[in-house]
């Protein structure tokens, strides 16, 4: 396992995370799944993100990154999902006639911790320290 480090502290932060377009519309294509790509790296840089693997079916998109300890992973995701609503509607007006207002995703989203060992064995290891 290749282990990430600062000055304090060493760490492997990994996280999944899915973004479902508003109303499940199926408005992304290739064209508009490598611009939010590229939003994605441009917003990740300052939060100290660096993403691992981006792709996307016509409703949603899948994330893989990897993050540092002091991420703010909730005020990235709201960043995130706030700046590509925006862009994303005023680059391809078209997809206005499938969505209304400001809204391009879902207020909801999947987010979950990617390790390197099942949780099983975290537990066990847990368990039997002192023995």
């Amino acid at each position: 396992m290749i282990l990430d480090t600062n000055q304090h502290s060493v760490f492997s932060l990994k996280y999944h995370i899915v973004f479902c377009v508003k109303y499940r519309r199926k408005v992304i294509d290739d064209t508009v799944s490598e611009r939010l790509k590229q939003m994605f790296e441009r917003i990740g840089e300052p939060y100290k993100i660096t993403l691992v693997e981006f792709e996307h079916d016509k409703d949603h998109i899948q994330i893989l990154i990897k993050a540092h300890p002091k991420t703010e992973l909730s005020k990235f995701i709201n960043a995130y999902k706030s700046a590509s609503s925006r862009l994303i509607k005023k680059e391809f007006p078209n997809i206005k006639q499938y969505l209304w207002k400001d809204f391009f995703w879902s207020r909801s989203f999947l987010l979950l911790t990617v390790g390197g060992a099942p949780i099983e064995v975290v537990e066990k290891y847990i368990q039997d320290q002192g023995e």
